[in-house]
């Protein structure tokens, strides 16, 4: 495993997607998935420039955020309402389906005498095994939000389905045409719109990602 040699060689995609679109390569933030790498593997990436990370497992999370403080890790997986309590801390929490986690994220947030910043997740491939918003409540969910004075939306958060990468394409497109109609109807900021992975960011970024979760290109199979 190259970490430099694939950190090198994301970045370069990176910039050429954005040439492609018309952005600036500093308009994408890259997540680096740690979920199934080492800590030395973390700490190593970190030494090359990356400061974002991303974990999926709270326990791991929590952890990870203790040892490397100075480091922004985001909480990319399904959040359970009993585990809200250990999500202090965390730049950004990207799972945010449901109106019971939005209550118990807040509520603890009071506590912390803090907000929360939070990206709603979308399950814009309509697949059922997916986390994440129908397309159709969305609308209304984000409406319902408003309520939660300790909860920062930030942007919205999806996963096209696992397809070639020229077919992801559509789903990416719908998510960004989502996130613009939402700015419209309140008043986040909906700075982030986090979508693209390790087989299909390009295809994200042309589509207007300013997020990718990158693991396995990153770090091979073990990410």
């Amino acid at each position: 495993m190259d970490l430099k040699l694939n950190l090198l060689n994301i970045q370069k995609r990176i910039t050429q997607a954005c040439e492609r679109a018309g952005r600036h390569p500093d308009e994408v933030t890259l997540l680096a998935v740690s979920k199934y790498v080492s800590d030395e593997a973390v700490e190593s990436l970190a030494r090359l420039g990356v400061k974002s990370f991303g974990e999926s497992r709270i326990q791991q999370a929590r952890n990870r955020l203790e040892r490397f403080p100075d480091l922004n890790w985001h909480f990319i997986g399904s959040l359970q309402t009993n585990k809200v309590k250990y999500a202090q801390g965390f730049s950004l929490i990207h799972s945010l389906d449901r109106l019971a986690l939005a209550q118990e994220v807040n509520a603890r947030a009071q506590q912390w005498n803090g907000m929360v910043d939070m990206l709603i997740q979308v399950n814009i491939s309509e697949e059922i095994s997916k986390h994440g918003v129908p397309l159709d409540q969305l609308n209304e969910f984000a409406s319902r939000l408003s309520e939660f004075a300790n909860i920062n939306v930030r942007g919205l958060m999806g996963m096209a389905p696992f397809v070639v990468a020229s077919e992801t394409r559509s789903y990416f497109r719908r998510l960004n045409e989502l996130q613009e109609e939402l700015k419209l109807l309140t008043n986040w900021s909906m700075d982030i719109l986090s979508m693209g992975m390790s087989n299909d960011f390009e295809i994200a970024i042309e589509e207007g990602s300013t997020l990718i979760r990158v693991g396995t290109a990153l770090f091979g199979e073990e990410g």
